[in-house]
């Protein structure tokens, strides 16, 4: 090859922008159109890049693991919201292992007999996947009876899911297993006939620092939102400590039904804070305890405070207390409780400062805006979900 000569600044010019263009050269935004493609892009993604779902079908088990990108360049698959591509049936329909800063987006999940998607840090307890992101995916008709979840995350740090839909499921809507420092925010939980929906958001394993904020809740299982649970001992993540879940706030969400919209179980230290409840089926809070005090901890120091709870005649009992627990720790502070029915008042495990009882908040029921609807009532503005403002 003949040497090549420079005769003018304007072609150093040319060749080093030639040159620039091929150092950063990248398949950055790629569009995939099937599963085939989806599963070849993936096998080379680096951090930055982002995949693109066109819409269509996907099948299902899609398979991502040891995929990461970095907290600055995250690896982002996504379809497009306005035509959500789907994924049907099968055991799942994604699996991501041992990944690293990952976001799903604008995806449909429905009809998965196992779980919807499941991600996790593949057995590896003391390396936990970080950074993954869930958002604007809908999930619905899994299982449909069982342990089965819609989104099922295990040792998982610094994560979110945000504004995505869940409808029908088997076990939780979201259950999590030695998780910490997450956020699940702007989402809609929905139960729906012939399935079993245990419980919405369940936080257990050892899971903790979670921030549950500014969701809807509607018949979302026999627990709606359950801190804690009954984990064996061998999933606790990253170490067995003696508590199942601790740290979680419940702040600014929305709650319709269920036996039990909130239950504390073998948890420590959590808050339930400026939510709206609206006619729970049987009890209002649980505090339980579901593993043996003589390697945990029993239920102890929740906080409820600045809830707008309205409940009928079906709730006997407002506070189901199981033996092994401490009810005697817990804060109860500034509720407001409305009987719609009657005027019986609630009675709770300690005696409750500031309480607000019968004030008829006058609710509209709007799921679409039912985090932000609240009383115009000047003695009810400092309660319950409307009141709420971002943490």
């Amino acid at each position: 090859m003949k040497p090549m000569i420079l005769n003018d600044s304007l072609s150093l010019f040319v060749i080093w922008c030639c040159t620039i263009s091929i150092q950063t050269a990248t398949w950055a935004d790629v569009t995939v159109k099937n599963a085939s493609q989806l599963r070849q892009e993936v096998k080379r993604a680096e951090p930055g890049d982002v995949i693109s779902l066109a819409a269509g079908e996907y099948g299902n088990g899609i398979t991502l693991e040891k995929l990461s990108g970095t907290k600055a360049q995250p690896i982002v698959i996504a379809g497009d919201p306005a035509s959500l591509p789907t994924f049907t049936g099968g055991n799942q329909a994604f699996h991501l292992v041992d990944c690293n800063y990952v976001t799903l987006r604008n995806l449909h999940v429905s009809g998965c007999s196992g779980n919807g998607i499941n991600a996790d840090d593949g057995g590896s307890y003391e390396t936990p996947s970080r950074g993954l992101v869930f958002e604007n995916i809908t999930i619905e008709k899994i299982g449909p009876r069982g342990n089965h979840d819609g989104l099922k995350l295990s040792g998982l740090v610094d994560f979110a899911v945000r504004n995505c839909k869940f409808a029908g499921w088997g076990g939780s809507a979201i259950d999590m297993v030695g998780c910490q420092d997450g956020v699940i925010e702007g989402c809609e939980f929905i139960g729906i006939e012939g399935f079993s929906q245990d419980t919405g958001v369940q936080n257990k394993g050892g899971t903790e620092r979670i921030l549950i904020q500014r969701n809807y809740f509607e018949n979302a299982g026999q627990r709606a939102v359950n801190l804690g649970g009954s984990t064996g001992l061998q999933y606790f993540r990253p170490k067995l400590c003696d508590y199942e879940a601790n740290e979680i706030i419940v702040v600014g969400n929305h709650f319709v039904g269920s036996m039990s919209p909130i239950a504390f179980v073998t948890s420590t230290n959590c808050e339930v804070r400026k939510n709206t409840i609206v006619n729970p089926e049987k009890w209002v809070i649980r505090i339980l305890q579901e593993q043996p005090t003589d390697k945990f901890l029993p239920c102890q120091k929740g906080v409820f405070e600045e809830n707008l709870i309205v409940y009928d005649n079906q709730v006997q009992t407002f506070v189901n207390v199981g033996a092994n627990t401490k009810p005697e720790s817990f804060t109860f502070r500034n509720n407001a409780w409305f009987n719609s029915q009657s005027n019986r008042r609630p009675t709770l495990p300690v005696k409750e400062e500031g309480g607000i009882i019968q004030v008829d908040p006058q609710l509209k029921h709007d799921r679409t805006a039912a985090p932000d609807i609240g009383s115009t009532d000047p003695r009810l503005q400092n309660v319950g979900a409307h009141s709420f403002v971002s943490e």
